[in-house]
């Protein structure tokens, strides 16, 4: 007998309990579609408001039961209201990447029809890109839930940038194969270097592993930019890139920004991949000041289960998951296309309950029906 495929989930703060609810509910949606595909979910109990009443940012062998399922999915997780003692919020997530090793953080950025576009030109309706961020060391490796800060008495800080050959190696591998991926599904088929390497030795080694890589994806066009300049182009052309890989600090800047030019954070969906484990999550925060009001936008969380379902089909071998990825991500499209999602972060008439339960018709109108 198959041993059945299972979730962790960590709903976490704010509207992440929300978000992950119409997240699991969708992805459960598309797996009964398909069939063929299923999954369990074991939650465990994280973030600022367990510290708050435990002490403890996670439960007790939360991490070591994130660890052996077969994807993390997490809500959003910080409240600004409580903190660690050192003034820093309230961040377990940030341990896991670390932990698991997930240095592929994958942040999509892709323009939908009556969505709202923030740049006037109208090729920005053809922004489909995504930012490959490393994700466990760059400047995040000093974070302060790491405990490797240089504190000097009250006088100075010192935080380290970290690169290391092994981690950029894997990641700038995993950034030609997504290229080729895709490349096969009739994108460009290139891979940006997004860098500092004209100040920083370490930015000038980042570069340099990129360069001996390359020539091992021949089918896959390369090309350089400095972070600052990346910023600019973002707002001038984003939709001449295709993906682009950079520094922790850089990434967790540019995707911000890119989430910006299709509509907001309500859209920025995230999977953070490593070599055994994945954790995927919306980009966004945990906006406690509309938690539980039915006002969240849903759809970042949506597409991260989207993300986590095609990780599962890479993972197990079952292209069922591949399909049931497929299905949510058309479902979105044509919930754009025709006008039936509109959240209420557009300036639309629809909360969380609303939006989730289009997407689902959208998932189930194929046979006839509406999901309830």
């Amino acid at each position: 007998m198959q041993t059945p495929i299972r979730i962790a989930l960590i709903k976490g703060d704010g509207i992440g309990i929300d978000v992950s609810d119409a997240a699991m509910t969708v992805a459960q949606a598309a797996c009964d579609h398909v069939g063929g595909c299923a999954f369990d979910i074991a939650e465990i109990k994280a973030g600022a408001g367990y510290f708050q009443e435990t002490g403890q940012d996670i439960e007790p062998g939360g991490e070591d039961a994130a660890g052996k399922a077969d994807a993390i999915f997490l809500g959003a997780i910080g409240l600004p209201s409580v903190r660690y003692s050192d003034g820093t919020e309230i961040s377990p997530h940030l341990r896991l990447r670390d932990r698991f090793g997930l240095y592929a953080g994958v942040r999509p950025v892709k323009a939908y029809l009556n969505a709202p576009q923030r740049l006037a030109d109208p090729r920005a309706a053809n922004i489909d890109m995504v930012i490959l961020r490393e994700s466990t060391e760059g400047l995040f490796y000093s974070a302060a839930v790491h405990n490797r800060s240089d504190i000097i008495g009250d006088s100075e800080v010192r935080d380290t940038l970290r690169i290391t050959r092994a981690t950029t190696e894997k990641l700038h591998h995993f950034g030609f194969r997504l290229a080729q991926k895709r490349k096969a599904r009739g994108k460009p088929g290139r891979l940006t270097c997004v860098d500092k390497a004209n100040v920083f030795a370490s930015m000038a080694f980042f570069r340099k592993i990129y360069d001996e890589i390359a020539p091992a994806y021949p089918d896959i066009e390369t090309g350089y930019s400095y972070v600052d300049a990346q910023a600019l182009n973002l707002i001038r052309n984003p939709w001449d890139y295709d993906v682009m890989v950079m520094e922790n600090m850089f990434g967790d800047i540019l995707s911000d920004l890119a989430g910006g030019l299709v509509g907001g954070m309500g859209m920025a969906a995230c999977a953070e991949i490593g070599d055994a484990n994945g954790l995927f999550q919306p980009a966004h925060g945990s906006a406690p000041d509309i938690m539980g009001q039915d006002k969240a936008n849903p759809l970042a969380a949506i597409l991260s289960a989207a993300l986590m379902l095609d990780y599962l089909g890479e993972r197990t071998g079952n292209t069922r998951f591949d399909e049931a990825a497929h299905v949510i991500d058309s479902a979105v499209d044509a919930g754009f296309a025709a006008n039936a999602l509109r959240p209420i972060e557009f300036g639309g008439d629809m909360g969380t309950r609303a939006v989730t339960q289009a997407v689902l018709d959208s998932i189930v109108s194929r046979n006839g029906g509406a999901m309830t």
